[in-house]
């Protein structure tokens, strides 16, 4: 018996010796103690949590080499390798982490519509619901500073830029013609449905490394990665029809939309100042193919549109008009794949083609366009920590543009050009804390049409002030060859050239949220000619230069006021240029100094209705009158507009839905032409340049079938 318990205590010793313990202190990295923090070895049940002084101790079995964790809210979770023995009496210090809710956001120059963002100041609804948009999400983004009100054109305007500055991209891929071909003093539209996005970013400056071709701005779509349901859409419009479906399987889906636009009927009633022979029609077509693979997504991506109108507008130099004839298909393709390669690298490729078709007459000339191009794109990145991430990546883009110019008994022109680009760039995104985080960046572009390399550097940070505000910084260089008007009569040119300088303050309170944004644009290698217009024999060079600066605010308020939202921005312009034919520096015409949108919303849930307006106002233009001596001698009356809507909801997924655009009727002035030759008294006579019409109206019946039974289309009006 007494060998029995002289074994037994032998034993006993021998286990307690085998036991370590493992203890020690957890710390943030202010040096505050961390309490209830979890500390653990990776693989077992030993472990505890720390105490009110941020010290742990347990007991453990293991031995050899182990891995010690440490996992608390709010910080990155903490791994420690090595042999037990000596982990005893350790001080371990957190890090915050960097991807919580509260942490500072990289967002100088950029708006963002959509739920994957920390802060947005659109949502997916509003894209579709300002009054004033009349359903194209350009128009919607028109309310947002940055923007300049150029009525009669209806493309992106952003900070002194013209509108073929901004460049637009759907899933990260380049649309090279996104918007629908229209005529003088008639706004386009964007030839894409809102019906297929669910995120949308707007950069107005200082954007990412990843992008480039564009001196001002970029806007970025993308498709809906997975639908919720299968559901059909239908509508019925004072103008035409749309029809949609969605149909969603186990690892795969497929969405198509289709529309019937035509004006025919809608000018019977509220006849406009144009003549009419053949109103506007057109017919378009989108499809989104999705499918999940275990590691990543695959989206194609199409749309094909078909638009043709005849019409006479009035002139001051004819007086029988000018006769004006156009037909356009345009056909776009997009397919992208991104997904994960390892737990620490992930990769994305796209590829875009795009035909476009455009047959124009214009009295006795006959203009036939055709452009063809292709975008491909190869990204990878590389996250290192939370605190590191390294983007790279190359992309090729090509464009082939053909036209054709026909006067009545002369020999048809030809015209064109090949503008090929290959580009690559490195970007990291660095976050040193919560509080601090900066993007840097280098793009180079290669032009074969100019044999010119450019290098382009993009730098932004961000430092958190408290925790409802930021104040952000970014600067860049951007590069961005002539246009097609130019590029089909002379290639001996250089890439057009911008810098941009920003500072950034936002803060963002529950559902409030204000930003206040100043900037400064210094052009240069701008094109410039010596004609009235750019044509054939016209004498061009890469001299002009320009700049443009300004201060943006916005404000967004959907708490105060019960059951309304709105928001309110404002934009002070200073810009000036010498380019084209300006014979010295000044403002350009299609730039305004003052900018103001007010957009309201109300649901009134006695009425099951959403009501909303919106009022837009923007201080004149400048333009030159012959009568007087200069350039740009003269500015045009402000701009205004006051637009009202009103969706009611029938039933759970029947929808009434009236909008009036400028409700109020102000006799906007978009400028004025004059006479190509004076009066007898020496003066030259003018008329002005008005919208085709100054109102209007429109109506639509939008119903819904699908699995869920209450889904609607509100948030796509």
């Amino acid at each position: 018996m007494k060998k029995v318990s002289i074994i037994l205590i032998i034993f006993v010793s021998l286990q307690l010796q085998a036991q370590q313990v493992i203890s020690g202190i957890v710390l943030s990295n202010k040096d505050v103690p961390l309490v209830g923090a979890n500390v653990f070895l990776e693989g077992t049940y030993d472990g505890s949590t720390t105490d009110e002084n941020g010290k742990f101790s347990f007991k453990t079995d293991e031995t050899g080499t182990q891995n010690l964790m440490v996992s608390y809210i709010s910080f990155e979770t903490y791994s420690m390798v090595g042999d037990v023995s000596y982990m005893s009496n350790v001080t371990i210090r957190l890090q915050e982490d960097v991807n919580t809710l509260d942490a500072v956001v990289l967002s100088a120059g950029t708006f963002q519509a959509g739920d994957n963002s920390k802060i947005n100041v659109l949502k997916p609804l509003d894209v579709v619901t300002t009054a004033s948009a009349l359903g194209d999400f350009v128009g919607a983004l028109q309310t947002l500073p940055g923007t300049t009100t150029v009525a009669e054109d209806g493309r992106l305007f952003v900070r002194g830029g013209e509108a073929d500055e901004t460049q637009i991209f759907i899933d990260g891929i380049r649309v090279f013609t996104p918007y629908t071909p229209t005529t003088n003093n008639t706004p386009t539209r964007g030839r894409y449905s809102p019906f297929l996005f669910d995120g949308i970013t707007f950069s107005t400056g200082g954007y990412s490394a990843e992008y480039g071709q564009a001196l001002s701005s970029v806007l970025l779509l993308n498709t809906i990665d997975e639908p919720d349901q299968n559901k059909t859409d239908i509508g019925v419009m004072s103008l035409g029809a749309t029809l949609g479906n969605t149909k969603k399987w186990k690892t795969s889906s497929l969405s198509v939309n289709g529309s019937y636009i035509n004006l025919s009927p809608y000018n019977e009633i509220f006849p406009n100042r144009n003549t009419w022979i053949k109103p506007f029609e057109t017919f378009s077509g989108e499809a989104v193919y999705r499918k999940k693979f275990d590691s990543g997504l695959l989206k194609v991506y199409t749309a094909f549109d078909d638009t043709n109108f005849e019409l006479s507008q009035e002139d001051i130099n004819n007086l029988d008009g000018v006769h004006f004839k156009l037909k356009n298909n345009n056909l776009y393709f997009n397919g992208s794949y991104q997904g994960a390669l390892s737990d620490t690298w992930d990769v994305f490729g796209g590829l875009s083609f795009t035909r476009g078709n455009n047959d124009l007459n214009i009295d006795n000339m006959a203009i036939d366009d055709k452009e063809t191009a292709m975008h491909a794109k190869f990204k990878l990145k590389k996250r290192f920590s939370n605190r590191f991430k390294l983007y790279f990546g190359t992309e090729y883009l090509a464009s082939n543009f053909k036209e054709g110019y026909l006067e009545t008994n002369s020999t048809k022109e030809q015209y064109g050009y090949d503008n090929n680009i290959a580009a690559t760039f490195v970007e990291a995104d660095i976050f040193l804390s919560k509080k601090l985080a900066f993007k840097t960046g280098l793009r180079a572009d290669y032009s074969q049409i100019f044999k010119e390399l450019s290098v382009a550097p993009r730098l932004s940070l961000a430092y958190k002030t408290s925790d409802k505000s930021q104040l952000s910084l970014a600067y860049g260089n951007f590069y961005q060859n002539p246009s097609s008007a130019i590029l089909k009569f002379n290639q001996d040119l250089k890439a057009q050239n911008t810098s941009h300088y920003i500072v950034n303050y936002q803060y963002n309170a529950d559902r409030k949220i204000f930003r206040a944004e100043a900037y400064y644009k210094d052009y240069s290698h701008l094109v410039k000619y010596d004609t009235e217009f750019a044509q054939f024999d016209s004498n061009y060079n890469s001299n002009g230069y320009g700049f443009a600066r300004g201060i943006d605010l916005f404000w967004r308020d959907s708490k105060t006021l019960k059951n309304i939202d709105y928001w309110v921005s404002y934009s002070f312009l200073d810009t000036k240029r010498d380019y084209l034919n300006y014979p010295s520096k000044a403002q350009p015409n299609f730039a305004n100094t003052h900018n103001l949108s007010i957009v309201g919303k109300y649901w009134i849930s006695d009425w099951r209705s959403q009501v909303g307006f919106s009022y837009s106002f923007a201080s004149g233009r400048p333009y030159t009158n012959p009568n007087e001596q200069g350039f740009m001698n003269q500015k045009t009356k402000a701009y205004n507009n006051l637009s009202l809507n009103w969706a009611y909801l029938i039933s759970p997924q029947k929808i009434l839905y009236a909008s009036v655009n400028n409700v109020l009727g102000f006799k906007n002035i978009n400028g004025y032409q004059y006479a190509d030759t004076p009066s007898i008294d020496g003066s030259f006579s003018r008329r002005a340049l008005q919208p085709a019409a100054d109102q209007f109206f429109f109506v639509g019946f939008f119903w819904t079938i699908s699995d869920d039974k209450k889904s609607n289309q509100l948030d796509n009006l």
